[in-house]
């Protein structure tokens, strides 16, 4: 297998506080991208999603691991960090990643192959937090996102499987809309980094079970959103595990 190709995480801590400059460093990292299959049998896959606690004055992070083959859950990591930045469109990465690479590197084994929730290279300016979070550190990565952020597609049909591809106002493929499940909303998928287009929706169909969204950022969105705990009423937060 290729070894990891990572960019220095300084890179989320230039941004000064000006949109423009982290715009310019998304357009740089995005130059990094790699859309070829560059990663060898999978073992080990991840799951990663992001929420707010507080008002969004906490950022959530959740990394969950699964066996690739039986898609039994292997470990699971939370971190919840100060938010750094607020919401801006098109720059979710600033915000999310830092939870995100403290939650990744705080488990004892390193995925194969991660599945985020939010687009890859489907993004203004090829640098969604998938991308993003690939560049960064070295591992193949797809998005899985629930709505387009950029482009346009024709008409999908109806059944599970069926998919058409996502083209940016260039006529270029960035991404696949994919319908996971009969008559479902579909989801938006590009990859990130270290696989290519076509490969993408074909690795997020070998993980849809019976729900929507690929077992990995199900897993994952349960974790970030609180939702088994809101379900069992009031208990102690979750820390790094």
């Amino acid at each position: 297998m290729t070894e990891p190709r990572s960019q220095p995480r300084a890179d989320l801590q230039r941004w000064s506080g000006s949109t423009a400059d982290a715009r310019a460093i998304q357009t740089q990292l995005a130059d990094k991208v790699v859309l070829a299959d560059e990663f060898g049998p999978l073992k080990v896959i991840a799951g990663v999603d992001v929420g707010f606690e507080d008002g969004g004055k906490i950022t959530r992070a959740a990394v969950v691991l699964l066996d690739a083959e039986t898609l039994e859950p292997l470990a699971q990591a939370l971190a919840r960090i100060p938010t750094c930045m607020p919401y801006i469109p098109g720059l979710l990465s600033f915000r999310e990643l830092p939870a995100v690479l403290q939650a990744l590197d705080s488990l004892d084994q390193t995925p194969d192959l991660i599945f985020s929730d939010g687009h890859g290279i489907a993004h203004p300016r090829g640098l969604g937090i998938a991308a993003h979070l690939g560049v960064v550190t070295g591992l193949p990565t797809i998005g899985v996102a629930k709505k387009i952020l950029i482009g346009t597609h024709t008409a999908l049909g109806e059944q599970r499987g069926e998919q058409v591809d996502l083209l940016d106002k260039g006529g270029k493929v960035i991404g696949t809309v994919l319908r996971s499940k009969d008559k479902v909303r579909p989801l938006i998928i590009s990859p990130g980094n270290r696989v290519s287009l076509e490969t993408a929706p074909q690795l997020v169909m070998r993980y849809v079970t019976r729900y929507r969204l690929p077992e990995p950022t199900r897993l994952a969105d349960r974790l970030a959103s609180r939702r088994d705990e809101k379900r069992a009423g009031p208990q102690q937060p979750m820390e790094l595990q």
